[in-house]
């Protein structure tokens, strides 16, 4: 999906938003972010394998999005730390039913693949 079906005024809604963290780190640092201020090397620590380039890039997408707010301290060394904006955190509360959707896929599919197709 391109960021520019996230403003797409003939998309659906449900469309407009997969568009905004669409990608394989932005859920993961909406919910580190969901937790509180983090710095950028926080948030690659717990996210092994995100690069910093790509951190930085998703980081951005989100900023301009307004999901997450930069603030950087005027101290040597600088000192970045981004939070959730009120906008982000309605993403994060309206993602959180979502989540547990698929907490539950994730136990039924242990459970075993048969359950899955049985509930057609």
């Amino acid at each position: 999906m391109t960021r520019s079906r996230a403003q797409d005024q003939d998309v659906c809604g449900v469309t407009a938003a997969i568009a905004v963290i669409d990608g394989k780190w932005k859920t993961g640092l909406l919910w580190l972010l969901e937790q509180g201020p983090q710095r950028p090397g926080a948030l690659r620590r717990q996210l092994p394998g995100l690069s910093e380039k790509v951190l930085t890039q998703a980081l951005r997408e989100m900023e301009q999005d307004g999901l997450v707010h930069r603030e950087v301290h005027d101290v040597l060394p600088l000192k970045t730390e981004y939070t959730l904006t009120p906008f982000g955190q309605d993403l994060a509360t309206a993602l959180a039913p979502l989540s547990d959707w698929g907490h539950r896929r994730l136990l039924r599919m242990q459970e075993g693949p048969e359950l899955l197709s049985a509930a057609r």
